[in-house]
């Protein structure tokens, strides 16, 4: 009898700290908060890449893109910026060419990091630097 009461207790503690660590999970606002913040970070990193770079419609896998086949794409904070990682080609016959993005809390653009050989006539101008 006194193990039955045991297991009954037990279960009911067990139950209410799952309860309770399950509905403070799911009310923590916070990771919603961050979520929506990198999303647009990502999303002003990419017109910003397409505006700088001015080279045409590109196909851009980024930590938002649904399809990584070219490798990981980072979205991280960093001491009052933001730094966005990710690939970039014209189209279907060019190269993935890595790209590192800088952008000021506001989401101006800082500094654009990319390696494609092709710009590289542009490689010192205001803002962007271009790897072989």
């Amino acid at each position: 009898m006194n193990h039955d009461m045991g297991k009954l207790v037990f279960g009911l503690v067990v139950g209410v700290l799952v309860a309770v660590l399950s509905y403070r999970w799911i009310t923590n606002v916070e990771p919603r908060d961050d979520r929506m913040q990198e999303e647009s970070v990502v999303v002003a990193s990419r017109a910003l890449l397409e505006a700088t770079l001015d080279i045409g419609s590109l196909q851009i896998v980024d930590p938002l893109a649904p399809d990584r086949v070219v490798g990981k794409a980072y979205v991280y904070p960093r001491e009052n910026q933001w730094e966005v990682s990710g690939f970039y080609r014209r189209n279907k016959d060019d190269l993935w060419h890595p790209y590192l993005i800088t952008l000021n809390p506001e989401l101006g653009l800082l500094h654009l990091k990319i390696s494609d050989t092709a710009l590289l006539q542009r490689d010192g101008e205001d803002l962007l630097e271009v790897l072989p």
